[in-house]
């Protein structure tokens, strides 16, 4: 796509990057740079829950219960400014502010070419933030509240504006154009009004080229970043395309505009997403995904009725990010820390949702990390 943001376009990165992630010389000249941040790292991941800790968690009678018990882990005193009863929704945003605090101080740190790779990382919750404010402006919902729901990772200064908005070109003139999605945004523009269906083609289309762009900014780094990152990107791609299909199966989506909204990497491309194109009912997608193993159980009926697609997506993205620490020098692992966390924060918020519910038959139906 004619201005899209390349990998190339960043200067040093490709001349920086072979150094950092190229065998042999990795072994050489990787910890030059990044040797004391992969130390941190892997500190940080030490601190992530374990299966014993989920134990203890689920014994638990009341929030403040966990309070005490995630006092003696990495979290510490992190709710001891908070009154009694602390709600979930305290839970979420304390436990993501000591993730954001984390990823904040790696990347206050970090030279080229990670210190790209962890903007990419932010990228994709500022289009998260970007279709929250929309789609709750299109609800009447007020600016204030729009933005305190707002992920920190991904805020930026135009932040705002988008509640003011009217049309996709008036938003891209007024906000994005100033903003790393701003080159993402070149497929939207011909749309007309910010109303629900405009609003989840602009996520996907904004997803899509932020995917493609990143995985090309993962191939030109090389060396086991590439093939990390490679093999994470390509499980988010099939998400995408899996959810895009399902989700459109019942809509006035035509299926030209459908096929634009898929990204062009993962392991369904190019043969699994020509048949996805093509579905029109849910046994169409699973004939469709029946051929890619990873993928198989995921529309079947009576698999585990438990379970949501998303669930068994998360399964999967916490294996291969949990198997990204496994080898060393390579940026994967900076990526895989930050969405084990994000599952870590999911799995505390739901435990504590199980006892404030007192739904306690349910509260094991939480992902495994380690």
């Amino acid at each position: 796509t004619a201005g899209r943001r390349t990998a190339t376009s960043n200067p040093g990165v490709e001349t920086q990057a072979a150094p950092c992630c190229g065998f042999p010389a990795a072994m050489m000249t990787y910890n030059i740079d990044v040797g004391y941040l992969e130390g941190l790292l892997r500190g940080y991941r030490a601190g992530i829950l374990n299966s014993t800790d989920y134990a203890n968690l689920t014994q638990c009678e009341t929030i403040d219960d966990m309070k005490m018990h995630l006092s003696s882990t990495d979290y510490g005193n992190f709710l001891q400014n908070e009154p009694s009863p602390i709600s979930t929704t305290t839970l979420a945003q304390k436990t993501t502010e000591k993730l954001v605090e984390e990823f904040n101080f790696l990347r206050m740190q970090a030279v080229e070419p990670l210190a790209t790779f962890l903007d990419y990382i932010t990228y994709g919750y500022m289009i998260d933030n970007i279709i929250l404010v929309l789609t709750g402006t299109s609800h009447n919902r007020s600016s204030e509240e729009l933005l305190e729901k707002c992920h920190p990772l991904g805020l930026f200064d135009s932040m705002a504006t988008l509640c003011v908005t009217q049309s996709t070109s008036e938003l891209y003139r007024t906000v994005l154009v100033d903003t790393p999605l701003g080159p993402y945004f070149g497929d939207c523009i011909s749309l007309e009004d910010l109303d629900e269906v405009n609003i989840e083609i602009i996520r996907n289309t904004l997803y899509k080229a932020y995917l493609e762009d990143f995985h090309a900014f993962c191939m030109k780094v090389g060396g086991e970043t590439a093939e990390v990152m490679g093999d994470i990107l390509k499980l988010e791609a099939d998400r995408r395309a899996i959810n895009i299909t399902v989700n459109s199966l019942d809509t006035d989506l035509d299926l030209k505009s459908r096929e634009k909204l898929y990204p062009t990497i993962g392991l369904l491309y190019p043969e699994g997403t020509s048949r996805l194109i093509k579905a029109t009912d849910l046994d169409a997608v699973r004939s469709a995904i029946d051929a890619f193993p990873d993928y198989r159980g995921l529309l079947s009926e009576g698999y585990d009725d438990d379970k949501t697609i998303e669930d068994q997506f998360f399964e999967l993205e916490v294996n291969l990010n949990r198997l990204a620490f496994e080898q060393q020098f390579h940026y994967g692992m900076y990526y895989a820390f930050v969405k084990l966390k994000e599952q870590e924060i999911r799995n505390i918020v739901w435990i504590g949702e199980c006892i404030s519910q007192d739904q306690r038959g349910r509260i094991n139906q939480y992902v495994p990390i380690f």
